[in-house]
């Protein structure tokens, strides 16, 4: 059944990062009415008021859009139980009426669309960190399917509390974000030349060439393996993309983290520092 929100604009807000801020443009394309609800899922929540909240939300239809879910704090609302993270909702949002350049949209209904049990434990922290990169990578209001399908495909591996499945998931996730937002080359060819690689020589991935031949001291990625993804990305097969990095993982968390650190501009993320924090704090309890 779906819950309605309560009724009401929300306040307009300004994006809360730099690759929000690059899609004001786009704001012309959004629902000037009320849109029909479209597969979504919960980024992360904060407090707007006593009673409502404000929600990063990843839809399948607008990319990454924040809504105001008048309401959904009061203890009576059926909102509560709804709007969690890693449950696939069906979710209809649209701009203010009194506001069409709103970057906020008002939640009008949301509805639990099925999925596999809500992620615990260590699953948690992979979960977040996914979520974590979502918000500082996509730009607001840029449709990516093919990054939330990925995203779907990635919570029963993650709900699998299963490590190596865990970090094979991890790695096909930030292959196929990296590829979606522009920022990964042809895995096949090297960057600088075109030239297709050998299947059994060994090249590296750096944040400022591309794809080159392997240098000493670097994590080495065989040409066979990097084909073998590309071949996996092109084929949108989420399944055979993680059971490639699993047979990879140590070289690939090392060039993936190399990337995402690089274009992130930062070299920690908040989700890793709090399971750092989490696991020593657990470390004397062992």
């Amino acid at each position: 059944m779906t819950v309605p929100a309560d009724a009401g604009d929300p306040v307009k807000a300004k994006p809360r990062s730099a690759a929000g801020a690059r899609s004001r443009a786009k704001t012309a394309a959004l629902p000037r009415s009320r849109s029909a609800p479209a597969p979504a899922y919960v980024l992360h929540r904060y407090d707007w008021s006593e009673t409502s909240l404000i929600l990063d939300i990843f839809s399948r239809e607008q990319g990454r859009i924040t809504v105001a879910a008048k309401g959904a704090k009061r203890p009576y609302s059926q909102l509560r139980p709804v709007l969690l993270p890693f449950q696939r909702l069906l979710v209809a949002a649209s701009r203010p009426s009194r506001d069409e350049t709103a970057d906020v949209l008002t939640l009008r209904s949301a509805e639990w669309a099925g999925g596999g049990p809500m992620l615990s434990g260590a699953a948690l922290f992979s979960g977040f960190y996914l979520n974590e990169l979502l918000m500082k990578l996509l730009a607001r209001h840029d449709p990516h399917p093919v990054l939330f399908d990925a995203y779907a495909a990635s919570m029963p591996a993650l709900a699998a509390a299963d490590d190596t499945l865990t970090q094979a998931a991890l790695r096909a996730f930030e292959i196929v974000l990296l590829r979606e937002i522009g920022l990964l080359p042809q895995l096949d060819r090297l960057t600088s030349s075109g030239t297709a690689l050998a299947a059994d020589s060994a090249y590296q991935l750096r944040p400022e060439l591309g794809l080159i031949a392997h240098a000493q001291g670097d994590a080495p990625l065989a040409g066979r393996q990097l084909m073998a993804l590309q071949q996996a990305l092109n084929a949108g097969e989420m399944g055979q993309l993680q059971r490639l990095c699993a047979d990879n993982l140590p070289a690939l968390k090392t060039t993936l983290r190399g990337l995402l650190h690089y274009h992130l501009g930062s070299p920690r993320l908040r989700t890793r520092d709090v399971m750092i924090d989490a696991q020593q704090l657990m470390e004397p309890h062992r």
